[in-house]
């Protein structure tokens, strides 16, 4: 577990973003429930939450995130207006609005596009990936960009480090919770 998170969910361990999602497969973590509350003890000082999003008989959908930061995200005005679209409230809390996230990954309509606007991505991108189907992008790394190249460039490059350097450590023997105090 602790190499899975380091190498897809270190950028919000971390705190340089809001959230990450992780899928999990069932066969490799038949305890992941169980498994997460170790996890929830260590980083809750660090406002660090684990949620497991959804489920299916094959994974798990975990999403890790830093309850402050996802709720300042959450609160851009740009980011209020695009959620409205799809259902959620301005005045919903963060708990409802990733209750409906999770019953929207849940759910036979197709995947909630709008997860990009939880995970911290530029509201450019998560409108022109919706609008255009994940087709005409400008650069694909950890999202598919259709705005601000430069910009996605760097976070890209700084996503990248945090996960290099947070898997290495945990391939060099110490724990997630060594890698980031929290033991």
């Amino acid at each position: 577990m602790d190499h899975l998170l380091a190498a897809h969910c270190a950028p919000a361990l971390a705190g340089i973003k809001p959230a990450n999602l992780v899928s999990c497969q069932r066969s490799q973590f038949p305890q992941l429930s169980r498994q997460l509350e170790e996890y929830r003890r260590a980083f809750a000082p660090k406002d660090v939450h684990f949620r497991i999003l959804c489920a299916c008989s094959k994974r798990y959908l975990l999403l890790v995130y830093r309850r402050r930061l996802l709720e300042q995200c959450l609160a851009q005005e740009k980011v209020v207006t695009l959620l409205e679209q799809f259902g959620y409230h301005r005045e919903e809390s963060l708990e409802t609005k990733l209750d409906r996230l999770a019953r929207r990954a849940a759910g036979q309509g197709g995947f909630p596009h709008e997860i990009g606007l939880f995970l911290g991505y530029p509201v450019e991108d998560v409108e022109g990936f919706i609008r255009y189907g994940g087709a005409g992008y400008k650069l694909c790394g950890c999202w598919k960009v259709y705005g601000d190249v430069p910009s996605a460039s760097r976070q890209f490059a700084r996503i990248t480090q945090v996960c290099r350097t947070c898997v290495r450590r945990v391939e060099q023997g110490e724990t997630l919770f060594e890698v980031f105090a929290v033991a």
